[in-house]
């Protein structure tokens, strides 16, 4: 079975033309019940081989930044804490030598990471074409290089204050972007956007810390889930532009929406849910407000539907778990609680699934003709 990226990899070299591409997947979707875009495909892997080269890299990557820890432990072993009392100044010294080493550490094995993360995208990315692998290497290239670059801050700086590390946050997460950007330059990894867009995420973060900190001097991470859920609307919007220029999903770019909806919709789900109680207070939520989880979760299934992405229903599958579980307890049936809700929401996600484009079709059917044109096709 040939993917889309190849298909249009064909097309751009010459060994098919784009008559022939757009005929060859006329004719595999008229063999099918459904259209392409209702069943959401993304290519993973290939053959066994993939998940072989995959635990490789994993095992390779492991070791690069074993090999960066043990050079920083060599270079700048961490202090010992002297027993009993120290004075002040003393302890300040142990504290900075000991973020100075912490932040060594960071930085010479992101370094390393990154290091052996780039070349090896060149050969599997870049000659072999192999998704999972290419996924893998493009996670740890980005993620070694905002290790690298947090760690590098905490060693020049030597400290962990609220500020420092909101500061350390915002421009390691800024080099991120730019490694992000730099990747998908070379490669275009469908995932490579999400990963900036997660960079940049972690950013905004970060320089809303850095501006509660130096303002209104804030204490805690009370703060965190309402900016998360901004951070997670803004992905949202990013990755329906995605789709909205290719609502065939006939390109590269239907499988970068992809990747930002998956992203973005735990960023939404996580802070809308955890605000109604359901996760940590669930004895206090009360039958409304597991009544107002299941009633969230149901605008997120027709949002899921009229857009033809299932990201947030699996991301908000906990919360509504949950709260069906509190709710059938409730009633009395606690002795079955787990079966009832294992029950009903593998019910209803298994309907969902099989009468998935008639439900999509009366739902789209209701929505402007001009906004309708911007959907994926209906069945």
């Amino acid at each position: 079975m040939y993917s889309q990226d190849e298909i249009n990899s064909a097309v751009a070299a010459g060994a098919l033309t784009q008559e022939a591409a757009d005929a060859l997947r006329a004719h595999a979707e008229a063999m099918r019940a459904r259209p392409v875009t209702d069943e959401e495909h993304f290519r993973l892997v290939n053959s066994f081989n993939d998940i072989f080269v995959a635990i490789g890299i994993v095992i390779l990557l492991v070791a690069a930044g074993a090999i960066g820890q043990a050079i920083s432990e060599a270079i700048l072993p961490a202090p010992s804490w002297p027993s009993g009392n120290v004075a002040d100044e003393e302890y300040a010294r142990i504290t900075a030598d000991y973020y100075r080493s912490d932040g060594l550490e960071l930085a010479l094995a992101g370094v390393f990471v990154a290091a052996a993360s780039w070349p090896l995208a060149e050969f599997f990315t870049g000659k072999r074409r192999m998704a999972l692998p290419s996924i893998l290497l493009l996670v740890a290239f980005v993620g070694a290089v905002f290790t690298a670059s947090f760690g590098t801050g905490q060693f020049l700086s030597h400290s962990n204050e609220d500020a420092a590390a909101a500061v350390f946050v915002l421009g390691s997460g800024l080099i991120a972007l730019a490694a992000a950007w730099l990747h998908w330059r070379r490669f275009k990894v469908p995932i490579t956007v999400a990963a900036g867009a997660a960079a940049l995420a972690v950013s905004f973060l970060g320089l809303i810390g850095l501006v509660l900190e130096l303002t209104v001097g804030v204490q805690g991470d009370d703060w965190m889930l309402p900016v998360i859920f901004v951070a997670g609307v803004a992905i949202f919007i990013a990755a329906m532009r995605w789709d909205m220029s290719d609502p065939e999903r006939a390109t590269r770019r239907a499988d970068v929406a992809f990747w930002l909806h998956l992203l973005a919709a735990p960023m939404i789900a996580h802070p809308v849910f955890t605000a109604t109680g359901v996760i940590e207070n669930n004895a206090e939520v009360g039958v409304l407000g597991a009544l107002a989880v299941v009633a969230i979760y149901i605008v997120f299934g027709l949002v899921a539907l009229a857009i033809d992405r299932r990201a947030l229903l699996v991301s908000a599958l906990i919360y509504v778990l949950a709260a069906l579980a509190f709710l059938f307890d409730q009633f009395g049936a606690v002795e079955l609680t787990f079966a009832l809700t294992a029950l009903v929401i593998g019910s209803a996600l298994l309907t969902l699934s099989a009468y998935w484009s008639p439900i999509r079709r009366t739902i789209v059917g209701g929505l402007p003709e001009n906004l309708q044109a911007k959907l994926p096709a209906i069945a």
